[in-house]
């Protein structure tokens, strides 16, 4: 055979191999385009109906299925800031429900008693007791809501030493012991004789021991026992603060640490709860790079367990 048609036929072989793979490129990037412009509308309708759908892509194109990926980790993230922004949003309406409640019905003792003293003239001993009672109470929740606000905004400067949690124990439990003994508190204490020291501040964890041993009295009255027993293993310390009495529901659990929550029934002027304790408490012991657990078997045992490094 002629060598110029050798050559031609190989030329012509070539340009036909070329011919195949710029069709192939061709139909690759249209099938791209067409599944780019699914993605894009698809992302397109999720966003303006704010629904919950996610991306689906049926390819075996890598990067398409990547870029898929991504983009439903995007609507995700996106789903879990709104739900968080809605939970905020209702805890916001609680709470402020919440603090008109806490201080309204104070105040109205306090106005309801010096306008008897005004009309009457006259002021007794009881009135002024209880209005200076009632005004007291209303400045504890305003300073609670002031404590709460700068530790949340890191404002409190907090320095941390080497604490012996086995002293700060102690005196809590004698700072109540008037109260435990006028309610007939069963009281059970447990701790080592020897020092045990944890890495923390002495007022912060008197402020966390106060609250959880407040929060038994208020809440725990049904038990009449208060139990205060310290633990330890090679890295953390745990300090049980445990009481017998109604406890917390389960369904209430996830919520003890919110910001004014409170038991219904912690509305009463019996138990006059404000819901800040407990989250006063918790605040401060992360603050310590700690964290205070929960565990409730209502009427058997509640425990809030300070946990914190040695």
């Amino acid at each position: 055979m002629n060598k110029d048609v050798i050559i031609f036929f190989l030329c012509l072989g070539i340009l036909f191999l070329l011919g195949i793979v710029l069709y192939q490129q061709v139909v690759f990037r249209t099938g791209i385009q067409a599944k780019l412009k699914s993605i894009h509308k698809k992302l397109k309708e999720i966003m303006d109906n704010d629904s919950d759908e996610r991306i689906m892509v049926f390819t075996e194109n890598p990067e398409l299925m990547e870029l898929a990926a991504q983009i439903n980790r995007l609507l995700e993230n996106h789903l879990k800031v709104k739900a968080d922004f809605c939970r905020s949003e209702l805890a916001s309406k609680r709470m402020l429900s919440n603090i008109s409640h806490d201080i309204k019905t104070p105040m109205t003792v306090v106005l309801g008693y010096l306008e008897i003293m005004k009309v009457k003239s006259s002021v007794t001993f009881e009135m002024l007791e209880k209005t200076e009672q009632k005004a007291q109470s209303v400045m504890e929740l305003i300073n609670q809501f002031f404590t709460l606000a700068k530790i949340e905004a890191g404002d409190i400067n907090m320095e941390l030493s080497r604490v012996d949690i086995c002293e700060i124990c102690r005196e809590s439990i004698l700072d109540f012991y008037e109260i435990l003994s006028k309610t007939e508190f069963q009281v059970e204490v447990e701790l080592p004789k020897q020092e045990v020291y944890v890495q923390g501040n002495r007022e912060a964890l008197q402020r966390i021991l106060m609250n959880l041993i407040s929060n038994v009295v208020r809440y725990g009255t049904e038990g009449n026992y208060l139990g205060l027993f310290l633990r330890t293993d090679e890295k953390m310390v745990f300090v049980d603060i445990v009481d017998k009495g109604k406890g917390i529901e389960k369904s209430f659990a996830e919520n003890v640490f919110d910001r004014l929550f409170t038991m219904e029934d912690s509305r009463s002027r019996k138990i006059q709860g404000n819901g800040l304790g407990l989250t006063i408490a918790k605040n401060l012991a992360q603050q310590l790079g700690g964290e205070i657990l929960l565990e409730s078997v209502p009427y058997v045992r509640t425990i809030f367990t300070i946990k914190l490094k040695k």
